[in-house]
C-alpha cells in the first residue's frame, strides 16, 4: 500500500509541476510557441480553463496523497523519543575558573635578560 500510494505522489509531483510550467502568465498567449492563436490549441475558451482544472486535480491528489503517505508512515515507524528517560539530568561538573592573562609590559619585566656582547 506504501509503495503504490508514494508511486502515485510521485506521478503526481511531476505533473502538477509541468501544469504550472506549461501555464502562461497573465497577457501571455500558450499557444504562441505553437504558431497558432490560444483559441485553437485548446479549444474556444483558450488553456485557461483545461489548466485550471488539472492544476486543481493535480493539487488534490497531491494532498490526499500526502496525507495518505504522513498517516501510513506513522503507524509503521517508532519515535524517535520512544524509551528515553526524560527525568535524568546532565552531570554537573565544577566550574572551570580561568586567570587573566598578564599585560605585556609585566612580561617583558619578568623575561631573561639578553647575554651582554663583549
Amino acid at each position: 500500500m506504501m509503495t503504490f500510494v508514494t508511486t502515485v505522489h510521485c506521478i503526481t509531483i511531476v505533473f502538477l509541476v509541468i501544469a504550472v510550467l506549461v501555464q502562461s502568465g497573465k497577457g501571455a498567449e500558450i499557444s504562441a510557441s505553437f504558431g497558432g492563436s490560444s483559441q485553437t490549441v485548446f479549444g474556444s475558451s483558450g488553456g485557461a480553463n483545461f489548466f485550471t482544472r488539472f492544476t486543481a486535480g493535480a493539487a488534490t491528489v497531491f494532498f490526499i496523497t500526502s496525507i495518505t503517505l504522513t498517516l501510513l508512515g506513522s503507524q509503521s515507524k517508532k519515535s524517535v523519543f520512544e524509551g528515553v528517560n526524560v527525568n535524568t539530568t546532565a552531570p554537573v561538573s565544577a566550574p572551570v575558573t580561568q586567570t587573566a592573562p598578564s599585560a605585556p609590559a609585566e612580561a617583558a619585566k619578568t623575561a631573561p635578560a639578553a647575554p651582554a656582547k663583549h
